[in-house]
């Protein structure tokens, strides 16, 4: 069964825009945070982030955390995720510990618009289930016949039997399955992100990953991501060669975003 993209963003930092203003400005003060905060408004707010982030200082900013909730992703997807280490929490649904009776897969774009492509990709999707279903059954077999002659009780070898099956019947489980994964980055960890994976040069799952969740931050916290974007946004696209050609489209979707 195919499954979509589905982007959460699940908490994040009350005040973000608040806090950073308050971090940076207390760098360059003589008072405390209590007397800084009680100067500040959603204007001054405004004025100051807009400045912070037109000069590029980052480092406030870490004092801020996002959190998504994201489903209908491949393994493909999240293999690159995962490599953002700095700043950033993640925990994935186990194929260890999950049994997937029906396990569901994402098409890439260019198989899903050729129909002869899209039957031979569901057929193979089809066989790897299968093929899983019947090791399952098999590895089952063994692992329980086995926990049994150790002594266990029905019922735990029976538990055991099943988590040690499906331990090694994941394995013809292809990059195309859908997994489900929660995240936290901080909000420099994110200006990053966006500068790497909104790129026209991103693979395109992870693209569409990070545009989205571009778009439900600036929702929240507009000012603190008001330059957020692929590299080419704010500055000249450093790709060399391997530059799309696009810049001007590519500033004017992420401006109006």
């Amino acid at each position: 069964m195919c499954k979509k993209l589905k982007v959460n963003l699940l908490r994040y930092t009350p005040d973000a825009e608040k806090l950073v203003a308050s971090a940076a400005k207390l760098c360059y003060s003589s008072v405390g945070v209590d007397k800084i905060e009680e100067k500040l408004n959603d204007e001054s707010i405004d004025k100051f982030l807009d400045m912070l982030m037109g000069m590029g200082h980052e480092s406030p900013i870490e004092h801020v955390n996002f959190t998504f909730a994201v489903e209908g992703v491949s393994r493909v997807l999240t293999h690159q995720l995962v490599r953002h280490r700095i700043g950033c929490s993640y925990s994935q649904q186990s194929q260890r510990y999950v049994k997937l009776d029906q396990f569901e897969y994402i098409i890439p774009p260019a198989i899903e618009s050729i129909p002869e492509a899209k039957d031979k990709f569901i057929e193979v999707m089809k066989k790897d289930q299968r093929a899983y279903d019947e090791l399952t059954k098999l590895l089952f077999k063994k692992h329980y016949q086995g926990y049994i002659e150790e002594g266990y009780s029905e019922k735990k070898a029976k538990r055991y039997a099943e988590k040690k099956s499906i331990e090694d019947a994941r394995y013809v489980f292809p990059n195309a399955c859908e997994t489900k994964i929660v995240f936290t980055m901080n909000a420099r960890a994110l200006f990053n992100f966006f500068k790497h994976r909104c790129c026209n040069r991103a693979q395109w799952e992870i693209r569409e990953l990070a545009i989205e969740m571009l778009r439900q931050v600036k929702s929240v916290a507009p000012t603190l991501f008001k330059y957020s974007g692929p590299n080419c946004l704010n500055n000249p696209c450093p790709e060399g060669n391997m530059t799309c050609g696009k810049i001007n489209e590519v500033r004017e979707k992420f401006n109006k975003l």
